[in-house]
């Protein structure tokens, strides 16, 4: 977003620019994660280097593009470890020891699933943080409990994880640049 005022002078516009600024600091805060021309992965890779952490990712419903966004900042080796596409249920299990109990009990879109995962790659990894998506992409494979544009996504460090859980509407390839983003 971009704001932008005008004035009859100088110090009227940017009296204006303050005023809204204020009001979307005020609606949207949680939202706003730089307040300069920086791309989200660009604050991530800032944020990782400042911490010297590092992270892995384990990606079912994003297919690779949350290690993509991390990758494609330069010097990302620094603090990116790898990145782990687990789209079937068989390669959870396999490759992230998600209990194939778990996933039979909760389905492989739910929160236990998204956090097993953030753990999982982040102990195999041996990083600071694991993140983890699991979701419907669409245009199919939804239902009623889990609909197109459902998506769990978990996050990991030494001290634990937590989940959030998102629903949002739109084309596939607009689910997944969310479901990334988010």
């Amino acid at each position: 977003m971009r704001l932008i005022a005008q004035g009859t002078s100088a110090d009227e516009a940017r009296k204006k620019l303050e005023q809204a600024a204020a009001r979307v600091l005020e609606r949207a805060g949680r939202y706003i994660y730089a307040d300069h021309e920086s791309t989200l992965e660009q604050v991530v890779a800032e944020l990782l280097t400042q911490r010297q952490a590092t992270v892995a990712v384990a990606e079912s419903c994003t297919g690779g593009l949350i290690a993509h966004k991390l990758t494609g900042i330069a010097g990302s080796s620094a603090y990116f470890e790898r990145g782990v596409v687990c789209y079937s249920n068989r390669s959870k299990t396999e490759l992230l020891h998600v209990p194939a109990a778990m996933i039979e009990q909760h389905g492989a879109v739910s929160e236990q699933v998204a956090a097993a995962m953030a753990e999982n790659v982040r102990r195999i990894a041996g990083v600071d943080y694991g993140i983890a998506t699991t979701g419907i992409a669409g245009p199919g494979g939804g239902s009623d409990d889990k609909p197109v544009g459902l998506v769990f996504i978990g996050a990991a460090d030494k001290t634990g994880s937590q989940w959030e859980r998102h629903i949002f509407s739109g084309e596939r390839w607009l689910n997944k640049e969310r479901f990334a983003n988010s």
